[in-house]
């Protein structure tokens, strides 16, 4: 909702004032107003705006309840309103149109005519002469309603529907108070009806080709500025917004969605959407984490759909238990997609973890963003579709990647570089490692008796060793046991006790392997080289893949 939406619904209801079908209606808001007590006026109108804010409120419950594609109303509603418009611009179906709505009238003055009082008894009068009126407005308010059904909330349709409410209520409060002298004033609409009913027409017309084209709005309304003051606006355009947006697809092969019923794509026109491809045991995914869920908490109620699409890089990321307790570890309260076959990655034709696409109210892909970093410009983006215009209050992105870091590296032979054990790899079969005299930076070796399969290695003897030479601040490690059960596997750093060095996950220099998942083995405080072994206590545990961080 924008400013744009709010002075439409209010031009809409102006536009009332003048219509073939509310001449009838004026009379009896005349009459009704003349013969009550001095507030009967300002019951007349109450009554008037509750009845039509009710039959609002009911059709967004309605279409909401149903998951009726908003499209079909939108384009069913400008059908409407450029008939309306064409009838203006004809006296004689404007004639025709007006006779017809006349008995509406009629029924609502026969009905009201033995009304005596003042403010209680005008509120029944309004509330009936917006409901005999409702027909006649129809056009119109079929286009309103859209603009009150794609809103969030209720909260968030309120003030279209105020807007609309108050621009056909003024002209009829004025006439409801001042009465005939303000009829007779009046005259040079009464003698050039037939020019401003036309006037209307074309105005109309030209408004259902305006809104046709999708064009969004709220862009008329940007306030041109100075640099500086550029600066500060710069939330009221998209930054680094695709040169030519496009639809975004449907979610395909989902098993199943988690902290949510299924949604579609089409059923989210009308909001903002972030999708945010990732997997549990990425490192660089779990540090967007804080950043996302302050989105969720932000602007859930204005308007922001958070959704997680699930896209496992490894076979044990596809159980859902698994994901379910990524989920519940870092507090994910939006929706998370499961997509075990990357089908909906392969429909986004998506390459990274993390990934993050923004789609706009249309359903249109406006911004994209691959890894970590720039959170500041993806809400202000955010905060920019939502029509929320000032800038964001966000810290400077943390460094997370220094030159010379290790790069990520992988233990299974899939992927894997930088492997230094004289004679390489064996591959599919137990084999016995000695660990080279010299080992390369970055690179990494066995000692001892090792499995190396497709996406992991695992050591099969206790004692059998992993050596990482890697550059970095923090390494942390995917790891998971054969059997299921824990496993201890110890740590030593250049040759000694890991000691203030150890990560979170590995105090006192052990790490305690059970489920699959990212374990940090290492925190050096500061970013330096640095020599890693692994001993395994106990035989099973399976090496998937090395990450770090600045």
């Amino acid at each position: 909702m924008n400013t744009a939406e709010i002075i439409q619904a209010f031009i809409e209801g102006l536009a009332l004032i003048v219509s073939p079908c509310i001449l009838p209606v004026l009379p009896l808001v005349l009459s009704t107003s003349i013969e009550g007590g001095r507030m009967r006026p300002f019951g007349i109108i109450t009554g008037f705006i509750f009845s039509f804010a009710a039959f609002a409120l009911l059709s967004r419950s309605l279409v909401t309840a149903l998951n009726i594609d908003l499209d079909y109303i939108k384009y069913g509603s400008l059908v409407l309103l450029a008939a309306f418009g064409f009838v203006l611009l004809s006296k004689t179906l404007s004639d025709k149109f007006a006779s017809m709505t006349q008995r509406l009238a009629n029924t609502g003055a026969a009905l009201s005519s033995n009304s005596q009082g003042g403010f209680g008894s005008g509120v029944l009068i309004g509330a009936l002469i917006g409901f005999v009126w409702t027909p006649c407005a129809g056009p119109i308010l079929a286009a309103v309603l859209v603009q009150v059904i794609r809103q969030q909330d209720n909260v968030q349709a309120l003030p279209i529907l105020l807007a609309f409410s108050v621009g056909a209520g003024v002209p009829m409060l004025l006439i409801a108070l001042f009465g005939r002298s303000l009829v007779q004033r009046l005259g040079f609409f009464t003698r050039h009806a037939d020019a401003v009913r036309k006037s209307f027409g074309v105005l109309i017309l030209v408004a259902v080709a305006f809104i046709a084209t999708g064009i969004d709005p709220q862009s008329f309304f940007t306030k041109a500025s100075t640099e500086s003051e550029q600066i500060q606006a710069a939330p009221t355009g998209l930054k680094e917004a695709l040169a030519n947006p496009y639809d975004a697809p449907e979610f395909k092969g989902i098993n199943a969605w988690l902290n949510s019923k299924p949604l579609t794509m089409k059923a989210l026109k009308g909001k903002v959407v972030l999708i945010d491809f990732w997997t549990y045991s990425c490192i660089n995914c779990v540090r967007t984490f804080p950043y996302i869920k302050s989105w969720d908490e932000k602007y859930r109620n204005k308007g922001l759909v958070i959704i997680g699409v699930h896209a496992p890089e490894f076979e044990f990321e596809k159980k859902r238990e698994n994901v379910e307790a990524a989920i519940k570890k870092n507090a994910l309260r939006y929706p998370v997609a499961i997509d075990n076959n990357l089908d909906t990655w392969t429909a986004f034709s998506n390459q990274y973890w993390p990934a993050h696409y923004l789609i706009d109210k249309s359903g249109k892909i406006v911004y994209r963003h691959f890894g970590e970093g720039e959170y500041a410009r993806t809400e202000n983006n955010i905060r920019f579709l939502l029509g929320l215009n000032e800038a964001a209050d966000m810290p400077a992105d943390e460094q997370v990647f220094s030159e010379g870091q290790t790069p990520e590296t992988y233990l299974g032979a899939g992927r894997a570089e930088n492997f230094a054990n004289d004679g390489g790899m064996a591959v599919d079969e137990v084999s016995n490692y000695e660990l080279p005299k010299d080992l390369p930076e970055h690179g990494w070796a066995f000692s001892g008796k090792w499995k190396v399969e497709k996406e992991r290695s695992t050591e099969v003897d206790a004692g059998a060793t992993l050596r990482l030479n890697f550059t970095a601040r923090k390494v942390f490690l995917v790891l998971g046991t054969k059997s299921g059960k824990p496993i201890t596997a110890t740590l030593k750093l250049n040759g000694q006790s890991v000691g203030t060095n150890a990560g979170k996950d590995a105090p006192d220099g052990k790490v305690a392997v059970s489920q699959h998942t990212l374990y940090e083995l290492i925190d050096q405080k500061s970013f330096k080289n640095g020599v890693l072994d692994i001993a395994a206590d106990a035989p099973g545990i399976e090496f998937y893949a090395f990450t770090f961080g600045s």
